[in-house]
């Protein structure tokens, strides 16, 4: 008998029965429950008209795209909808006064989604600075307005008091959803349902398969929702290395991956938006395989491996083995993805990155990067680095390692086609992509050489 779906929503208890949890959360509110002020723009998780709040229990709040989330997955959450934001006296909430005073809506289609950003953002207790605005509206599209009201009243709400919240529904066991929506709450009932349905698509933050239900329309006939198994949710560090669970998000992971690896500051506010870093996984992006994935190419850099796991028992593999082909893994059909570890840098070692796409954000990268190079006394003594987009995986770039390490920077340009014979698509030609790649590590040249040196410019 199929369990029934369970949240708090604008601090009202909610429990379906009887409706699909492949549904996504925008089309169940719009359709089903008549709140019509979360809006469809792109379908796809990056125009922002859709976004929602997920209200914690810690006062953290989250903004995610209702487009791209299932219904399975807001079972036991707490969201909240622009109609469920109120002021103290019933009137409208201090966010929605600080857009109407700095006129920051015209047409107002995607107002919603903006005040939404907004309220999980004057939650935060950030500061108002350009920088983290602008990284608090990537997610977010006007087309209309233009962004200088709309910074102007975010700068107006930034350290609001957080707001006590209704507490969501408790889940102490596992749940099954509809006929075939699995939502695992211990790895021991995880493995057992993977090696019982090794069909199904594995589930954690819905930020790419949710593009099914979303704009193909096509949701998969059966999901197991890995995010509430704790194994895979956990994220440790010691001395010498740091993990990550599978399903752990990106919002989580952050703080520990920046502090460790301080390029990957710039390079994770360009990984989607706060909308997908709040429900999109490192795991999720390695699992999908695909060869432009933003993750792979830092981790490939950074040596990390992966812990497999099965009901017959546990392994471990450097990434660089796990990529076979084309969204071809080594992940055996009765396996998950339980945590990856990398180490941490060694004394003497640098660390950076490089994104390139069509625009800054909210775009998949043509070209992505990772370096990371151990140098004593002005020479390279070690390298490892790993390139995406420049062939049907992720890549470590071995001919240009080798070059760099025996020869130099010119020599390492001079080894990009061993290395790679990347395809064209729209993105880019392969001699586009190879002429980037060569730029890149002219670019690293610069990064080791100068330190001080400006090798990047950014629009004013």
């Amino acid at each position: 008998m199929a369990d029934n779906i369970r949240f708090t929503l604008n601090d009202g208890p909610v429990e379906l029965s009887g409706i699909s949890p492949m549904m996504t959360l925008l089309d169940w509110l719009r359709e089903q429950r008549g709140l019509k002020g979360t809006k469809e723009g792109c379908a796809e998780g990056d125009c922002g008209a859709c976004t929602v709040v997920l209200e914690r229990g810690d006062g953290r709040r989250e903004p995610i795209n209702a487009c791209i989330a299932l219904l399975g997955q807001i079972d036991g959450q707490s969201v909240r909808t622009v109609e469920g934001l109120v002021g103290p006296d019933g009137g409208p909430h201090a966010v929605q006064v600080a857009m109407a005073e700095a006129d920051a809506t015209q047409c107002g289609f995607c107002t919603p989604g903006f005040v939404m950003s907004a309220y999980a953002f004057a939650a935060g207790g950030e500061k108002a600075d350009l920088d983290t605005i602008h990284d608090a509206l990537a997610g977010n599209l006007c087309r209309c307005t233009g962004y200088r009201p709309i910074v102007e009243a975010m700068t107006k709400v930034a350290g609001l008091p957080v707001e006590p919240v209704s507490p969501p529904p408790v889940r102490t066991g596992s749940a099954v959803f509809g006929e075939a929506f699995f939502a695992p709450r211990s790895l021991a009932e995880l493995l057992a349902l993977r090696e019982k349905h090794p069909e199904a698509l594995l589930l954690a933050g819905a930020t790419d398969l949710g593009l099914l239900a979303s704009r193909s329309r096509t949701p998969p006939a059966a999901v197991i929702h890995v995010a509430h198994v704790p194994e895979l949710a956990t994220i440790a560090q010691d001395k010498e290395q740091i993990t990550i669970g599978a399903a752990a998000t990106y919002a989580e992971a952050m703080p520990i991956l920046i502090a460790a690896y301080p390029a990957l500051k710039t390079y994770l506010a360009r990984l989607g938006s706060r909308q997908i870093r709040s429900l999109g996984t490192i795991g999720g992006n390695i699992g999908t395989a695909s060869p432009i994935g933003d993750m792979p190419p830092v981790l490939l850099a950074l040596e990390a491996s992966l812990k497999l796991v099965s009901s017959r028992g546990a392994r471990d593999l450097p990434l660089e083995d796990f990529f076979l082909g084309y969204r071809k893994t080594a992940l055996a059909p009765d396996e998950v993805i339980q945590s990856l570890t990398m180490p941490k840098l060694w004394p003497g070692e640098v660390f950076f990155c490089d994104k390139v796409s069509k625009r800054r954000d909210q775009d998949i990268s043509t070209v992505a990067a990772g370096y990371r190079l151990r140098i004593k006394n002005g020479r390279i003594e070690d390298v490892r680095i790993g390139f995406g987009g420049m062939a049907a995986t992720p890549k470590r770039a071995r001919h240009i390692e080798a070059a760099l390490q025996k020869e130099g920077f010119a020599a390492a340009v001079a080894a990009v086609p061993k290395d790679f014979k990347p395809i064209d698509d729209w993105r880019g030609s392969a001699a586009y992509r190879l002429q980037v790649a060569a730029n890149l590590l002219r670019r690293l040249e610069l990064r080791i050489a100068e330190p001080g040196r400006a090798v990047e410019v950014e629009a004013l």
